[in-house]
């Protein structure tokens, strides 16, 4: 029985199928609206007759999960900040086994909620950790792979952060969500650099990151999403 490669020595080799599938990742300040933005995505690309997964970090799977569980929850206050990237690039590593190569190899759109661009931006900015070390090991556990098209929603990080906190206290309040206010407890200060950061990475990545304001209404917000994929990937409406 002929064995199979693993994903990254497939992608040392370049043997991936030709048909692969399209990794799309969506980036930005927590409420800045990302997943209700990925979902109305999602919706089109099934529309057009594409076969698409969606998923999210930190999470994804059942071990990622767990790990999320950790990082969030706002009583994990006293958590290192290289131990904090260790942990996003775990669960990381587990979805890129477990669901992302899997769905393109066969052929699969797979659009993720949060990638490397948020432990660049949260750990490397945030938390002073500096870009070189995120993006190194970036390289060894998820083998340099990156996404065909990011899309990144900027927004006024004050704002942002302050829709994030309202969400999770009513979640809260509703009993309906678990405890993930960690981040949101941070100063503004923390925010401002991880903006900044997303802002420096849009510049250099400017082939493989599409920005868009996501200030305005988000109707206006998807047609211009939609309308991006569509021409950076050349994908056709009705496929």
């Amino acid at each position: 029985m002929a064995s199979v490669s693993p994903w990254w020595k497939l992608l040392s080799f370049g043997q991936m199928p030709a048909s692969r599938g399209k990794f799309i990742t969506f980036e930005g300040l927590d409420g800045c609206g990302k997943s209700t933005q990925l979902e109305k995505l999602a919706a089109v690309l099934r529309a057009d007759g594409h076969d698409v997964v969606t998923t999210r970090e930190p999470g994804g799977t059942g071990i990622g999960e767990q790990v999320r569980a950790v990082l969030l929850n706002s009583r994990t206050l006293g958590l290192a900040p290289l131990a904090e990237l260790a942990l996003m690039f775990a669960s990381r590593a587990q979805l890129l086994e477990e669901i992302v190569h899997p769905a393109l190899a066969a052929g699969k759109f797979v659009l993720c909620d949060r990638y490397t661009d948020s432990s660049e931006a949260y750990q490397g900015a945030g938390r002073q950790l500096g870009s070189d070390t995120v993006l190194a090991i970036h390289r060894v556990i998820c083998r340099d792979f990156w996404p065909d098209l990011t899309v990144l929603m900027d927004s006024d990080a004050a704002a942002s952060v302050e829709r994030a906190r309202r969400r999770n206290i009513q979640a809260k309040r509703a009993r309906s969500a678990a405890d993930e206010n960690r981040f949101e407890q941070e100063n503004r200060g923390f925010f401002e650099r991880v903006h900044q950061q997303y802002l420096t990475i849009a510049k250099r990545e400017a082939k493989r990151v599409y920005m868009v304001d996501a200030r305005r209404p988000i109707t206006t917000v998807h047609r211009e999403i939609v309308a991006a994929v569509r021409e950076r990937l050349a994908l056709k409406a009705g496929k």
